[in-house]
Formats: structure tokens, C-alpha cells, sequence
């Protein structure tokens, strides 16, 4: 274990921060998921000599729009942990932009991309880096285009949403119109992704470095909301099955995909394997979970880093 309590900032430093908002909340669908990391990370501030104090979008003053949140109190950096629409799509990013405060995290167009599974994949097969094949489901012609490129089965997503919200496992005509409807409830922009049966795995990168790989498993279908934030049976493996040079190609497959998207600061890149054991790129995330069950802080931790230190450093490269 990493002893937290000996990480604390020094006085000149704390001073060089001023007043830190952490910015959660917000009002997409994971809100409640948000909350929690952003109490983890106002607490961690708070043992590491932080001023820092918390800012609940949409929460804690209903009446009052973000905008005149934000401008309620004076604020020297800002510490963004909203997940979803709204927060980590760069729509904040923007507005903070405007007002001229220091952000941790992606700026606007990385974060844009990120949170957008159809146009980070289409930039990544512009890039070269593998993905798995994937369809625009737009029309009801696109099903039978969907179904004849990919097959069964297959899996739909929001293109818009995090946390596995409005993913379904597709595996026949009649599931892929369920699903369909289930993922525009949350999002007009829906993809059809060939289904991967091989290994999942997560990294995590912070000041352009990977932190190490973890391997994800779960009982469950897919690593779902559910396996994510609730489950107690997910595991996560550090001892991941993968030999050194295939460990450091999936780091650094990572940080490309890091860069290419944009991205600055810290993140989380997933990735599974194909049948043939290929990398296939899934998603980065700008702004990835801080609760007691996210992955950016298990694997700082397995490299030393306190959570404490974690946030801190991300603090550092505020924008």
C-alpha cells in the first residue's frame, strides 16, 4: 500500500494553486457517479493541503445556471471530474475557457472527440490504429448493412454516453432493434461494434506516461454499468497473462491513441483483444471515474502513487 499520509503539498505550492473548485455533479446520466468521485477527490485534496472546496453543477443551487456557479466564488484552477455529456464532452471546457480559469484534463476538442465513439474511431482508422469494425446505425437500411458487414454478435452503443450506459448485446435481428431503441433513448447518434471475445484491458495515462496495465474481468455479459461501479465480483488483474514486449505495446498503443485523440494531462484508454489475440482500440476517456471502484487510482497506486499524489499531479498540469 502507498502511505497517503506522508503526501502533503508544500506551502508555496498550495499558495501557487490558490482556491482549487472541484466541478462535479452536473446532469447527465452519471451524475450520481460523478458525486462520488468528486468527494474523493475534495477529500484527498483536503489530507494532501489543498484549499479546495466543491462545486455540485445543477445540484447544490437548481436555480442558479452553471455559468453563474461558477462565477459565485473566486476560483484559481478548477479540478474537473463530470463524467458524461455536458461535463466531458467539452462544453465546460469552453465556458471555463471563457472565464479564463485553469483546468485540469483535455481541452475542448479533445474532449469532444473523446466522449464521441463514432469520431474517435473513425480517427483512429484514419490513424492506422486498429479498432474493432463498427457500422452507423443512422437508418433501417443500416441494420441489414450493420448485420451483413459484422454479423452476430455484435454490440450497440450510445456514441454519446460513458459508464457502459445504453450498451446492449446484440445476437439476433429482433435484440438489435431492442437495443437500438434502448441506446436512442439516450442519444441520436447510435453504433453497431463487431462483438470481441478476447481480454479487456485498461491504461491509464498521466504526463503523457502509462501507468500499468490492468486486465478486467467480470461474470457478467460485458463490463457493464452494473460491473463497473456496483458488483463485487469484477476483478482486476494486474497479473495480466500478457509477456512484457505484448505489456509495453499496449502502453504504448495507448499513449498513441492518447495523442491522436488530443488529449493532455491524464486518461484512460480501454482496450480488448480479438479472437486472434489483436489489440482493438474501444474508447479514451478524459475524464475517467475517481471512485473506490475506478482504475486510473488502482493503477497509480500499483506504480506508487498515492491518490493523494494522483490528483495533485493532475492538479499540476491544469490549463
Amino acid at each position: 500500500m502507498v502511505n497517503a499520509a506522508n503526501f502533503r503539498v508544500s506551502a508555496a505550492e498550495a499558495a501557487l494553486f490558490g482556491r482549487v473548485a472541484v466541478i462535479m455533479g452536473g446532469n447527465s446520466a452519471e451524475r450520481a457517479v460523478s458525486l462520488n468521485s468528486g468527494t474523493a477527490v475534495l477529500n484527498a485534496f483536503g489530507r494532501a493541503g489543498v484549499d479546495a472546496f466543491g462545486i455540485d453543477l445543477y445540484g447544490e443551487q437548481q436555480d442558479l445556471c452553471p455559468v453563474t456557479q461558477l462565477q459565485a466564488q473566486p476560483i484559481d484552477r478548477a479540478f474537473l471530474i463530470l463524467h458524461g455529456r455536458g461535463g466531458e464532452d467539452g462544453v465546460i471546457q469552453g465556458v471555463l475557457e471563457m472565464l479564463g480559469i485553469p483546468y485540469t484534463g483535455s481541452g475542448v476538442e479533445a474532449s469532444a472527440l473523446g466522449m464521441d465513439k463514432l469520431r474517435s474511431k473513425q480517427l483512429f482508422v484514419g490513424a492506422g490504429l486498429p479498432t474493432a469494425p463498427f457500422a452507423v446505425l443512422s437508418s433501417a437500411q443500416m441494420l441489414d448493412e450493420a448485420e451483413r458487414r459484422l454479423g452476430y454478435p455484435v454490440m450497440v452503443k450510445p456514441a454519446h454516453e460513458g459508464s457502459s450506459i445504453g450498451m446492449s448485446k446484440v445476437r439476433d435481428r429482433a435484440e438489435f432493434l431492442a437495443a437500438l431503441a434502448e441506446a436512442e433513448h439516450y442519444d441520436r447518434s447510435v453504433i453497431a461494434e463487431q462483438w470481441l471475445t478476447g481480454a479487456e484491458f485498461t491504461v491509464a495515462v498521466l504526463d503523457g506516461e502509462p501507468l500499468p496495465v490492468i486486465r478486467l474481468e467480470t461474470p457478467h455479459e460485458f463490463y457493464d454499468y452494473d460491473a463497473k461501479y456496483q458488483a463485487n465480483d469484477t476483478l482486476y488483474l494486474f497479473e495480466h497473462g500478457l509477456d512484457d514486449n505484448q505489456s509495453a505495446a499496449l502502453q504504448a498503443l495507448a499513449c498513441e491513441a492518447f495523442a491522436v485523440i488530443g488529449c493532455r494531462g491524464w486518461g484512460r484508454i480501454d482496450v480488448m483483444q480479438n479472437a486472434d489475440g489483436q489489440f482493438q482500440l474501444l474508447e479514451v476517456n478524459t475524464a475517467p471515474g475517481m471512485t473506490d471502484h475506478s482504475l486510473v487510482p488502482m493503477a497509480a497506486q500499483r506504480a506508487g502513487i498515492s491518490f493523494e499524489e494522483l490528483v495533485v499531479r493532475i492538479l499540476r498540469g491544469a490549463a
